[in-house]
């Protein structure tokens, strides 16, 4: 069974424990609402007025008037996801973390030493809520996309299992829109065919989904009908590793869009490293305001873990991919979601050769990164931070 573990409003939650005070109040985390800020997370005080993640802290503003406004901390909210991940870590090694605040756990192997998955999920649950003083939501069920959807299914601190035979019961009832895949466009075309929810959708012809929609639609029957055999993969074994986030407006200055890019190779650098793993390519998603998606790809020419490196080749990868007006830092066409991310991983060893003459040789990245990881470990992620971050 496969459990994934989402934290409930986790920044805001994380604010109101550092500042008891902030209880029972709305609170919203994210940027100045009294300029072009976006709302990070909000508690569900906020939510009730409409306030949500990803929207503009203007507008939150005037929803929620009453509403105490925190700047993000990202660095200590990576403290409490890595806190939280070593409990993951007492019930499986198959961890596969999607973001700071949720990650997939496959317990299949552990059911034996700890009891059923539901009694690990409660167990972890527990754990969470006494040593960090958060709430966790949990879903159970043999599938990463099942898992995902009974996770938020009954928020906040939420538990639903979903045994294997009650898992098309699960997800007949529920809106299309709940599908991986289904955004506002395939939505609309659900609709104008009449189809609302994955029961209508599990019922159309398998033939008829692949002519209509090709590659996806085939993977959209195959979800309606509870089909998905992706494993969990922990970073050790994936293939891949990467970050992304979709703005809560869309972006069009070139150095906003660098300082969320050095953050997410960071991070990226980051898991590689903790991995033991080298990378041999980069990787960039970018998503422009129309849904228009593109990847590109870039080769290193010796594998590595380097913050640096990575950090430069995907800074390489959005410059020459995308356009920027005649005379300005500004695009011609805004982003609504940026991703970097490596692969081809190779041997866990640095190349025998290097050019000890470079300006930043390989030995000076790796140099600099270990100290940084060493310092972070010890005295936590506020202790130190790149100065690309303070922006």
């Amino acid at each position: 069974m496969i459990l994934h573990v989402d934290m409930d409003a986790f920044y805001a939650s994380v604010e109101e424990r550092e500042r008891p005070e902030l209880r029972g109040r709305a609170v919203v985390v994210g940027g100045d609402p009294r300029g072009r800020g976006v709302v990070a997370a909000a508690n569900y005080v906020a939510r009730e007025y409409g306030v949500r993640s990803a929207m503009p802290a203007a507008q939150a503003k005037r929803l929620c008037p009453q509403a105490v406004f925190v700047r993000s901390r990202m660095a200590l909210y990576a403290d409490e996801s890595a806190r939280i991940r070593r409990i993951f870590a007492r019930y499986t090694p198959l961890i596969e973390p999607l973001s700071l605040d949720e990650a997939f756990l496959d317990v299949s192997g552990c059911e034996r030493l700890f009891g059923s998955a539901r009694n690990i999920a409660v167990a972890i649950k527990r754990a969470i809520a006494t040593e960090a003083g958060l709430i966790a939501s949990v879903g159970v069920a043999p599938t990463k996309f099942v898992a995902k959807i009974a996770s938020d299914h009954d928020k906040p601190d939420g538990l639903v299992c979903v045994p294997a035979d009650k898992v098309q019961g699960f997800l007949d009832v529920l809106p299309i829109g709940a599908l991986w895949g289904v955004g506002r466009a395939t939505g609309a075309r659900f609709a104008q065919m009449g189809i609302e929810t994955i029961g209508e959708l599990r019922e159309q012809p398998r033939e008829m989904m692949s002519a209509l929609f090709g590659r996806q639609g085939e993977h959209l029957w195959q979800l309606s009908h509870g089909i998905d055999p992706r494993p969990v993969m922990p970073d050790r074994a994936a293939k891949s590793i990467s970050h992304e986030t979709t703005f809560g407006r869309d972006i069009c200055d070139l150095d906003e869009l660098l300082a969320h890019l050095h953050q997410l190779s960071e991070q990226v650098a980051a898991r590689v490293r903790r991995a033991e793993r080298l990378a041999r390519r980069v990787q960039l998603k970018i998503r422009f305001d129309d849904f228009r998606t593109i990847t590109r790809a870039s080769t290193f020419e010796a594998p590595t873990d380097s913050t640096r490196m990575i950090r430069h080749a995907a800074r390489t990868l959005l410059e020459q991919n995308v356009a920027v007006k005649p005379g300005t830092r500004t695009l011609a066409q805004p982003l609504r979601l940026l991703g970097a991310g490596v692969a081809g991983f190779g041997p866990e060893t640095q190349p025998d050769q290097v050019d000890l003459f470079a300006p930043e040789a390989p030995e000076h990245d790796k140099a600099v990164d270990t100290l940084v990881d060493s310092i972070r470990e010890r005295f936590g992620e506020t202790s130190l931070r790149r100065g690309h971050r303070l922006r």
